[in-house]
C-alpha cells in the first residue's frame, strides 16, 4: 500500500541538495560527493515510501550524484592540462538555482508587502482578517526536508527484522491523526522526537508521519523551530 502526500510548497531535488550542503556546513564549491550522495539516498528512500509525484525527479538527481561519484573515483591521468572537476556542472546548476530562488523569494516578499497598502481611491473598509496572520503556512519556515531529517533518524533506531510476516495493516491515517490531536490535547507543545519515540513499529511511524503532514497541510497542527536544524516542536492550531 502506498501513501500519496501532496504539500503545496513541496521542494525538489536541487532544494534537497542545497539543504544537505547547508546542514553539513560544507563549501558548495567543494562538495563531499560521497557523503552527500549517501545522505541523499536516505531521503530518497523516505520519499519513495510516500509515492510522491516528484519521486522520479529525485531518482534522476540520485543517478547524477552516483555518476559524479563514480567519475571522481576513476584514476586521473598524469597530463599537464588541468582536468575538469566532475562536480563543476552540478555546482553551476546549484548556484544558478540559488539565484533564481532568491529572486523568487524577493518577489514574494514584495507581493506580500504590497497587499498591505491600499490606493486612496479604495473605499471598501472591509478588512481581510487573515492579512496579518494565518496566511503563513507552517511548512514555509520548516521545510519537508527538516521533518524528514528527524524522521530518518527515528527510523534508524528501529532494529532491522530478519524475517517478515505479511499481515493486514490495522493502523490508518485517520487513527493516527486522532492519536496526534489527542496527544497534543494532553501535552499542548511537544517535541517531534518525543511523540514518535513511543512507536516501535516501522509501519506505525510511517503512517503517523503521513498523518502529521496531512494535519499540517489542513492547518490543524503547527510545527515550529527556533533556528535551522534545531529541535522541531508540534502544537495544535
Amino acid at each position: 500500500m502506498s501513501y500519496r502526500v501532496q504539500i503545496q510548497n513541496f521542494e525538489g531535488p536541487l532544494d534537497l541538495l542545497l539543504y544537505l550542503i547547508k546542514k553539513n556546513e560544507v563549501d558548495i564549491y567543494d562538495i563531499p560527493i560521497a557523503e552527500i550522495t549517501k545522505q541523499y539516498l536516505e531521503y530518497l528512500e523516505v520519499i519513495e515510501l510516500f509515492d510522491l509525484d516528484l519521486a522520479s525527479y529525485f531518482v534522476l538527481m540520485a543517478a547524477t550524484l552516483i555518476r559524479v561519484k563514480a567519475q571522481m573515483l576513476l584514476p586521473k591521468p598524469e597530463l599537464e592540462e588541468e582536468i575538469e572537476d566532475p562536480r563543476e556542472e552540478l555546482v553551476q546548476r546549484l548556484l544558478e538555482y540559488q539565484r533564481y530562488k532568491a529572486v523568487a523569494f524577493d518577489l514574494a516578499d514584495l507581493e506580500k508587502n504590497q497587499r498591505r497598502f491600499f490606493p486612496r481611491s479604495y473605499f471598501d473598509f472591509g478588512f481581510d482578517e487573515n492579512l496579518d496572520g494565518d496566511e503563513e503556512n507552517s511548512l514555509r519556515d520548516i521545510s519537508l526536508f527538516d521533518l524528514m531529517a528527524v524522521f530518518i533518524e527515528i527510523l534508524k533506531r528501529i532494529p532491522p527484522k530478519s524475517h517478515y510476516t505479511v499481515e493486514r495493516m490495522t493502523v490508518t491515517i485517520e487513527d493516527q491523526s486522532s492519536f496526534i490531536l489527542d496527544y497534543l490535547d494532553k501535552h499542548e507543545n511537544t517535541l517531534f522526537t518525543e511523540m514518535f519515540a513511543q512507536m516501535k513499529e516501522r509501519i506505525m511511524l510511517i503512517v503517523t508521519f503521513v498523518a502529521l503532514l496531512e494535519l499540517v497541510k489542513n492547518k490543524r497542527v503547527q510545527i515550529n523551530q527556533s533556528k535551522p536544524f534545531a529541535e522541531i516542536w508540534i502544537r495544535k492550531n
